[in-house]
This record gives C-alpha cells, sequence and structure tokens, in this order.
C-alpha cells in the first residue's frame, strides 16, 4: 500500500508527534508499504526534499504561506503538493491534524479517489467546529477519525457528531525501554519534570508547589526541570525568588535515547500540564521505568494514571 503520512513537522524537529510520526513511518516501511512523508521546515533550514530512514520526505513551505499571508507562496506550494500526489499516487492520506496545512491537503484532494485518515494527537477542545471551519470540514470528510484518548474522541464527536460512526480511540504505543526498572530512590528523593519549556507544561506551578513543601523534613529532596524552551529564563527567575537555589536543577536538552536512565533516577514523575494533554506520553514512560505520576487532571492523563495506584490526579 501507498500511504502518504501528513505531517506539520518531522525529524530532525524533536517531540512527542515528531518522534511518533518517525516510528509510525519506519514501522510501515518495515512491513512493506510504500510511505511518503509530507511536512514542513518549520523554522529550521531543511532541504525541500529528504530521506530519513530510507523513506521520501517532502517539505513545504506551508507555515510562511498561511502566517504570512503570502498568496504567492500558497499557490506555488498547492502546485507543488499536486504534483507530488499525481507522482505517489497514493492509496491513503494519513493527516495529524496539528496545524492549518492540511488546508493544503483539501486544496489537492479533487479528482483524488483516495480516502484520508485523520488523527487526532492534540487536544480540540478549544476548536470552532462551524461548517465553515477547517476544524469541521476535515472531520467531516476525513473516511476515519483516530483520536488518541477517550477524552480527546469525546472532544471530535462534539465537535462534528456525524464522526460518531467513523471514528475510535487508539491509543499511543511507547517503545519498550532498554534499561530495567530500578528501586525508588529516596535518600535523596528526586522529583521530575520533563518536556518542552513551555507555559502549558504547567512547570510553573511544580515550582510553586515544590516551594511550599516542608523540605526540612526530606533533606536533600530536588525537583528536577529537564528539557529546553522558551520559558526556561522565567522558571530560573521564578526558582530564584522563591530561594530555592539548588533545590531545583535545570537539566536542559536531553537525548531521547537518555530519557529513561533520567526517569530511573527519579522518585517521582511530574505532570502539570495546564492544557488538555490528548494523551501523555511522558506519564506512560514513567510507569514503564516503575515510577508514580503526579498528573494534572486534564485530557488523557487520568486515562493513564490509576488515582491513588500508580499515582495521583489533581
Amino acid at each position: 500500500m501507498k500511504i502518504l503520512l501528513w505531517t506539520e513537522l518531522f525529524w530532525p524537529s524533536i517531540g512527542g508527534i515528531e518522534v511518533r510520526c518517525l516510528s509510525l513511518a519506519t514501522a510501515l516501511s518495515a512491513r512493506g508499504h510504500d510511505v511518503a512523508v509530507v511536512t514542513s521546515h518549520g523554522n529550521d533550514p531543511l532541504p525541500d526534499n529528504d530521506s530519513v530512514n530510507g523513506i521520501a520526505v517532502s517539505r513545504f513551505r506551508f507555515l510562511e504561506a498561511l502566517s504570512a499571508r503570502r498568496l504567492d507562496v500558497f499557490a506555488k506550494e498547492k502546485r507543488r503538493v499536486a504534483s507530488l500526489k499525481s507522482k505517489l499516487a497514493p492509496d491513503i492520506v494519513h493527516v495529524m491534524f496539528t496545524d492549518p496545512s492540511v488546508l493544503f491537503h483539501w486544496q489537492t484532494q479533487r479528482g483524488e479517489a483516495c480516502p484520508t485518515v485523520v488523527t487526532i494527537p492534540i487536544g480540540i477542545e478549544n476548536l470552532a467546529g462551524g461548517a465553515d471551519t477547517l476544524a469541521h470540514r476535515t472531520l467531516q470528510h476525513a473516511a476515519w477519525t483516530i483520536a488518541v484518548s477517550e477524552a480527546i474522541l469525546g472532544d471530535v464527536r462534539r465537535l462534528v457528531p456525524e464522526t460518531e460512526n467513523r471514528s475510535s480511540v487508539i491509543h499511543n504505543s511507547i517503545d519498550e525501554p532498554s534499561i530495567e526498572p530500578s528501586p525508588l530512590p529516596f535518600d535523596p528523593p528526586q522529583l521530575l519534570c520533563l518536556g518542552r519549556v513551555v507555559r502549558e507544561k504547567g512547570f510553573d506551578i511544580a515550582i510553586d508547589a515544590f516551594a511550599r513543601m516542608d523540605r526540612a523534613r526530606l533533606p536533600g529532596i530536588r525537583l528536577i526541570i529537564a528539557g529546553d524552551g522558551p520559558a526556561r529564563n522565567e522558571l530560573e527567575a521564578q526558582a530564584a525568588s522563591l530561594g530555592l537555589g539548588e533545590s531545583v536543577v535545570f537539566r536542559g536538552w536531553v537525548q531521547p535515547s537518555d530519557v529513561p536512565a533520567l526517569i530511573n533516577s527519579a522518585t517521582v514523575m511530574i505532570v502539570p500540564s495546564r492544557w488538555r494533554e490528548a494523551f501523555g506520553n511522558i506519564a506512560v514512560q514513567a510507569m514503564q521505568m516503575g515510577r508514580p505520576v503526579i498528573g494534572a487532571d486534564v485530557g488523557g492523563i487520568p486515562e493513564i494514571v490509576a488515582e491513588g495506584l500508580t499515582g495521583y490526579i489533581f
């Protein structure tokens, strides 16, 4: 089967969705399918045409065309997409619906017989669902819609009720870690937040809660913020203003291959997201390493954490 995988960003961009798309494309290719990827350049100087793990990757200036309202760029990239589709003649188009670049897919879909499968890997509760919106058109015309959690499936069906009989849940899968879980460390305890350092992840909530703890009862306890992003300077200033000193450690960027070992060094994983996490991959990774999770009551996190058994929901 010839599969065209449509995603906003792809490797070497790194994030939960990007890593998942790379794994999906690689696994489909290994099963004998002919996979090609349509994506954007993001903010990086990446080539228009590339190959990753033997998979053809075509990058388009979607973000520039839409954010800058460049009709000339829109028209040029639309022609390029149409030409690629004509050349590949895919049997199915699989869209990771995270951004408005799917507009280019629908604009070039006329006359194409192949069905479109849409995966919703992010929260969509704030999207408008009117008949003239891109979200409505995408869900209305998809042959099947996949949500990564029951919470997101509920949002899909509320947005477009007609999807009820052609939508389902497929939870994200996470590769087994390459190392065995070690006993939980309590001398001293290590609290871990891991992910992109952006406001939506709520790491400032964890820092504020950590400052309120009676840390004298747990000498040497530390809160580790692992990851990087635009909110890092603000979080460092917050920790300093609360007098936390070396009790809060900013680890910076962590290679995906090093994540299991980092989790293995933690006592508890904290997932304090503000936004509606569609699934919560990091909570699954924590429990693969035998770590309890303190998670926010948003999106798919309560579907992962068994309250009072594998962690707590707040």
